[in-house]
């Protein structure tokens, strides 16, 4: 088999294959606009984040199949591979741990306000009164909106912290995920404007696309606690960017205290952005 690794992968991992049998071809700096010139004569196409188009698809001639090294396959045309008969395939959960570590790392690093005191310290002012002052963690309710591998991670590791917990009902979940919620202490509410309504904090963990687009706009905002805390360790596109850094004014009395994103809309420098 002929693989393409059109990303950065270990090389470890990749001597398996080749001591399998299968030819790969590593090349970490294909990117979306590579694709087409490069994916005929292969059978799989491996990304991590680099962006697969329907061109690049309608360009293969052997391709069967692409393999996402990740949780989401929003950089993927899905409907263009299914229409060329490409199974897609994601590995869901690897990453879990690692994204709800980094989801309480970025609360605690807003909540002891590290990254304005780091830079504060760098150009030589000392301010230990201002960042000295902290809600903290212990008893505030923490609100989980996708609840799947890496939203029940974080909400484990919240708990760790003495935090009440809540996500909103689902009457379609599967019995495993009902048992995992019961064993981790998550408190079930009947609605998603309840869970926004009752959190301190409300962490963001839901693909992007679809019904999640710009979910959280203007009204999710305004429905939040005065000074609360919003966590998005998902897309940015679940994020409405615009109503956001609007509610962040001073003159919004306060609605959200800070945001703290590891992806948004558009990267840094784009025309795209607010």
């Amino acid at each position: 088999m002929k693989i393409l690794f059109a990303d950065a992968f270990p090389e470890s991992f990749i001597e398996i294959l080749r001591e399998q049998g299968d030819e790969c071809v590593v090349s970490p700096d294909l990117g979306a606009e590579d694709l087409p010139e490069t994916i005929g004569g292969f059978d799989v196409l491996v990304v991590r984040s680099t962006r697969v188009t329907a061109e690049a698809i309608d360009r293969s001639d052997n391709l069967g199949l692409i393999v996402r090294s990740g949780a989401g396959t929003n950089t993927i045309d899905c409907q263009a591979a299914a229409d060329a008969g490409i199974y897609v395939c994601n590995v869901p959960g690897t990453n879990s741990v690692a994204v709800a570590e980094l989801a309480l790392g970025l609360l605690l690093a807003v909540d002891r306000h590290i990254p304005a005191a780091t830079a504060d310290l760098r150009a030589g002012v000392w301010n230990k009164k201002a960042y000295s002052k902290s809600d903290g963690l212990l008893g505030k309710t923490f609100g989980v909106v996708g609840v799947g591998e890496i939203g029940l991670a974080t909400a484990e590791r919240a708990r760790a912290f003495g935090m009440t917990v809540v996500a909103e009902r689902k009457a379609d979940r599967q019995p495993d995920v009902e048992a995992r919620i019961r064993a981790i202490g998550i408190r079930l509410v009947e609605d998603l404007d309840t869970l926004i309504a009752e959190s301190d904090v409300i962490s963001i963990h839901l693909p992007g696309g679809g019904d999640t687009e710009n979910l959280v706009d203007a009204d999710f905002l305004e429905k939040m606690r005065p000074d609360a805390v919003l966590i998005n360790t998902s897309r940015g596109e679940v994020v409405d960017e615009v109503a956001l850094l609007a509610a962040m004014e001073p003159k919004a009395s306060g609605r959200v205290s800070t945001c703290s994103a590891t992806s948004r809309v558009a990267a840094p420098g784009s025309s795209r952005r607010p």
